[in-house]
């Protein structure tokens, strides 16, 4: 297992978080209200444990190690904190990079 409860309200993700690991933290976050995920000695995320990151939406400390992480995953998770849903709210995420070209129109 790559998800560990570090101390209080703190839960580590480290090395190759695969599957498995996705059902351990939500388990965590939703025992653990306001639970900070520390990432840095995380060098892989398996899309569901990622999937459990973005509904979550803890508060992310540290970088994690591996470059697609840090470069495209982390500004997303760091935006989904900064704007927290409201009650009945669904979370759309979309990546602010991508935009539409006139290939990509349809006729």
């Amino acid at each position: 297992m790559s998800v560990h409860l570090k101390s209080q309200g703190v839960i580590e993700l480290s090395g190759r978080c695969g599957a498995d690991d996705a059902e351990v933290l939500q388990h965590h976050l939703l025992a653990m209200s306001g639970a900070t995920v520390e990432w840095s000695d995380c060098e892989h995320l398996h899309s569901a444990v990622l999937q459990v990151l973005l509904v979550g939406a803890p508060l992310m400390r540290g970088a994690p190690k591996n470059a697609f992480l840090a470069t495209h995953i982390a500004p997303i998770l760091e935006r989904l904190v900064k704007q927290p849903l409201r009650a009945g709210e669904a979370r759309v995420t979309r990546a602010p990079h991508v935009t539409r070209t006139e290939e990509d129109q349809v006729p």
